[in-house]
């Protein structure tokens, strides 16, 4: 069984992604002290296309949305790697939070956020348990059904 994060990534045959600056005037991760705190990830999945478009309830699954929230945990994981060199030097993952877009009475958000969720306990085991915030949202950038920002503390 694969013993480090990058072994574990490697094992679930994650590719993480490789990031740009971002394009207006905020920064993707910032860093003080031990801890990253990375700016909200929309769902781009593997192709570089976002993963699903559109509000929970409505034309969007729960399954739709659930892949939707791995893939930002996967782009979050990205931001980490690009800026610290190993996902080794993760020790805890303190907080995701989850932005859903929905309808006004979709209320199943921890179906959908599980998806972030499993990444990161799968690639990091209890030091990926965290804490977490979900809520739906009336609009999100590009139409992305899903957008997470983490928190997470280095060696």
């Amino acid at each position: 069984m694969a013993s480090s994060p990058e072994e574990r990534l490697k094992a679930l045959g994650i590719t993480l992604p490789e990031w740009l600056a971002p394009v207006s005037g905020y920064v993707g991760i910032l860093r003080t002290g031990n801890l990253l705190i990375v700016s909200g990830q929309l769902c781009y999945g593997p192709e570089a296309k976002l993963a699903a478009v559109g509000r929970l309830g409505a034309e969007v699954t729960i399954e739709q949305g659930r892949f939707a929230a791995r893939c930002c945990a996967i782009n979050v994981l990205g931001r980490v790697r690009s800026e610290i060199g190993s996902l080794d030097r993760v020790t805890c993952v303190l907080r995701l939070g989850g932005f859903l877009l929905t309808t006004w009475d979709f209320t199943d958000h921890a179906a959908v956020m599980i998806g972030a969720t499993e990444v990161m306990t799968d690639v990091f085991g209890d030091a990926g348990s965290h804490a977490r915030c979900t809520i739906g949202v009336a609009s999100a950038p590009l139409g992305s059904t899903v957008q997470v920002d983490a928190m997470v503390e280095i060696a």
